[in-house]
């Protein structure tokens, strides 16, 4: 009797260890994403979080390693950005996409390196946010690059002889970017003849800034802003009659799909970006044609970003041998070397890190033409 109990407690601890290693095999990859999903910057947040699940999908399709997401909305507040990156490490979490936007990502960044949690944002840019840190990557192009890229295109291509600029000065994105046109436009003798400024991207009047360009004779006008700030300058512009070329960067992606937005107004606006949803290449259609059908609109850059992001992390996690029971602190380590080496073809071009944390990838620039982006040769 004792052995037929003994037998069976042992064939009920095996099938217990059975189970548990079956769960663990089902188990999934968790991605914690934080990003606005509501308020100002929602369209960068979900179309960050929407992008990632198309990865997801793609990928859990194929079998075998699995992700599952844990989405978290920040509001684009710094703030809220901690109090979410809690919530998901509370979850069990093991890495992080985003977060989303520059100055949240830095306070998110800071606490991440302190517990050694590995971040990949797809679209946050300014260089304080890798800083210092040497587990946090970016999908994105710097913002020194934008505004390097930015002054060479608009000297290489004559878009204008004569930059006024309108910047968020409270913005570490922004000034960032600022910066760098400043100082890449002085050493190709590119004429800045007005530098205005605003101190919130919830500024609604932009008169003061837009009549300091015009009165300068600004034939072009440098927008290192994001979209809602953008799209009020653009009709306040109009008003005025003041009809200059508008150059704009990665954050005024967005602006075809903002609510009650007129995209005329939008028309030969410029701006950086590494994807365009009219590309004919396979795989973005590909990727624009599920976006549509889930979303009922085209994907912006964000949207791709996230979904490089995505592909990037799984592709790191194979290689690395992260499993669903591998603690973040563990899987940070093992992320960290494998983006040293780490190239991955996406959506966005061909990515590749530096140990800083800085992408390698090409900008293109886009010009605004019949409500679509069209990519200028």
């Amino acid at each position: 009797m004792k052995t037929r109990k003994l037998l069976a407690a042992v064939l009920a601890l095996a099938m217990a260890l059975s189970l548990c290693t079956a769960a663990s095999a089902e188990g999934a990859i968790k991605i914690g994403v934080i990003g606005p999903m509501t308020g100002g910057a929602a369209v960068y947040g979900t179309a960050v979080a929407n992008g990632a699940k198309i990865a997801v999908e793609e990928i859990n399709a194929l079998g075998g390693l699995q992700i599952e997401l844990d989405i978290q909305d920040d509001e684009h507040d710094a703030e809220k950005a901690i109090n979410a990156y809690n919530n998901t490490m509370d979850n069990d979490t093991q890495m992080i996409l985003g977060t989303v936007t520059t100055n949240p990502c830095i306070a998110v960044s800071a606490q991440a390196f302190e517990e050694r949690v590995f971040m990949l944002t797809p679209s946050a840019s300014s260089p304080k946010v890798t800083e210092g840190k040497d587990n946090m990557y970016q999908v994105c192009f710097t913002d020194p690059a934008q505004g390097v890229a930015s002054a060479e295109m608009i000297v290489e291509k004559k878009l204008g002889t004569k930059v006024g600029i309108i910047y968020n000065n409270s913005d570490a994105y922004s000034t960032g970017i600022y910066q760098s046109f400043i100082v890449k436009a002085k050493e190709l003798g590119l004429e800045v003849v007005a530098e205005t400024t605003f101190a919130s991207d919830d500024n609604a009047d932009f008169s003061v800034q837009i009549a300091a360009c015009k009165n300068a004779g600004a034939d072009l006008v440098f927008l290192p802003i994001y979209y809602t700030p953008a799209s009020l300058i653009l009709a306040q512009a109009k008003a005025v009659e003041y009809a200059p070329t508008f150059f704009g960067v990665d954050g005024m992606d967005g602006i075809l799909t903002l609510e009650g937005f007129d995209k005329s107004l939008a028309e030969g606006v410029m701006l950086l970006t590494p994807f365009s949803a009219a590309s004919t290449d396979e795989k973005t259609q590909s990727f624009v044609g599920k976006y549509v059908a889930a979303y009922g609109e085209e994907p912006n850059q964000f949207a791709a970003d996230a979904y490089d992001g995505i592909y990037a992390l799984y592709t790191a996690v194979q290689n690395a041998g992260i499993t669903p029971d591998t603690p973040a602190e563990e899987a940070c380590e093992k992320l960290i070397a494998e983006f040293a080496t780490l190239q991955v073809s996406g959506l966005t071009g061909e990515l590749a890190w530096a140990p800083s944390g800085e992408v390698t990838k090409v900008p293109y620039v886009y010009v605004i033409k019949d409500g679509a982006y069209a990519k200028m040769e």
